[in-house]
C-alpha cells in the first residue's frame, strides 16, 4: 500500500510540474519593425532602390511601400520605373 501511495504522489508532482511550465511559456511577440497586412499587389512608380535590396514603391494612390527584392531586381530597376508586382512571400511576423 505505501508503494502505490509513493508511485501516485510521484505521477501527480511530475504532472503538476509539467503544467506550471507549460503555463509558464508565452507565445513569441512580433518584431517592432513588423507591420501587417502588406498587399499582395503593387502597381505603381519606383521611387528608390538601395544597393541592398530595398525597393520603395509609390502606387497609384499615392501611398509608398517598401520590399525586399533580389540583387538582380535591385540592379535592373531605377526610380521612375514603372512597376507591377505581386508579393510571392508573406512577411513573416
Amino acid at each position: 500500500m505505501n508503494r502505490w501511495l509513493l508511485l501516485s504522489a510521484g505521477f501527480i508532482s511530475a504532472a503538476l510540474l509539467s503544467a506550471g511550465l507549460a503555463f509558464g511559456q508565452t507565445a513569441p511577440q512580433p518584431k517592432a519593425d513588423c507591420k501587417k497586412g502588406a498587399p499582395e499587389h503593387v502597381a505603381g512608380q519606383v521611387v528608390e532602390v538601395t544597393k541592398d535590396g530595398k525597393m520603395t514603391v509609390r502606387d497609384d494612390n499615392g501611398q509608398t511601400h517598401q520590399f525586399q527584392v533580389s540583387k538582380e531586381m535591385a540592379k535592373d530597376m531605377k526610380p521612375g520605373d514603372k512597376i507591377d508586382a505581386k508579393l510571392t512571400e508573406a512577411h513573416k511576423c
